[in-house]
């Protein structure tokens, strides 16, 4: 049995646009692309055709990845949870104690991590050692430059 893929309402809705863009727009063009390439002669020195089957791999791989996670999803929507303890889609203000500074991050799925947003992923070091803890827990947690103690400041299921 397949995982489960857990993603925000946010994650979901992002990941069906995406399917209906590559279905909609890209797939038509990608074909388009072939039929024009096929056109001008002589496939096996035609780069025009090697770069639209090459770009048609790519979109097929992409569309077939996706419904397989929109077949596994397991849509969680953070604003419906009452619990006082870090789980998935929780917002979380955390206390740098090295740096003295603050960082907030939100826990979602893979998809939809961004660190530049403060977005990370449930598969992430740090949502991982941040699952379960509650607010005034300090946490320490081993990342690629050693280990950081963070005080969990605030937690939001917006």
């Amino acid at each position: 049995m397949s995982e489960t893929v857990p993603m925000t309402p946010e994650g979901h809705q992002r990941l069906q646009e995406e399917l209906k863009h590559l279905i909609r727009v890209e797939r038509p063009k990608v074909i388009q692309d072939i039929a024009e390439a096929r056109a001008h002669g002589d496939l096996s020195e035609n780069a025009e055709y090697d770069a639209a089957k090459e770009r048609q791999g790519f979109v097929e791989g992409r569309i077939s990845e996706i419904n397989g996670k929109m077949a596994r999803c397991q849509v969680i929507d953070p604003s419906e949870m009452d619990t006082d303890k870090i789980v998935f889609g929780a917002t979380v203000k955390l206390f740098d104690v090295e740096s003295e500074s603050e960082v907030t991050y939100r826990i979602v799925g893979q998809d939809e991590a961004d660190i530049k947003a403060g977005l990370i992923s449930i598969n992430s070091p740090v949502a991982k050692a941040l699952i379960g803890h509650r607010v005034d827990d300090e946490v320490n947690i081993k990342v690629p430059s050693g280990i950081r103690t963070y005080e969990i400041i605030d937690i939001n299921y917006v």
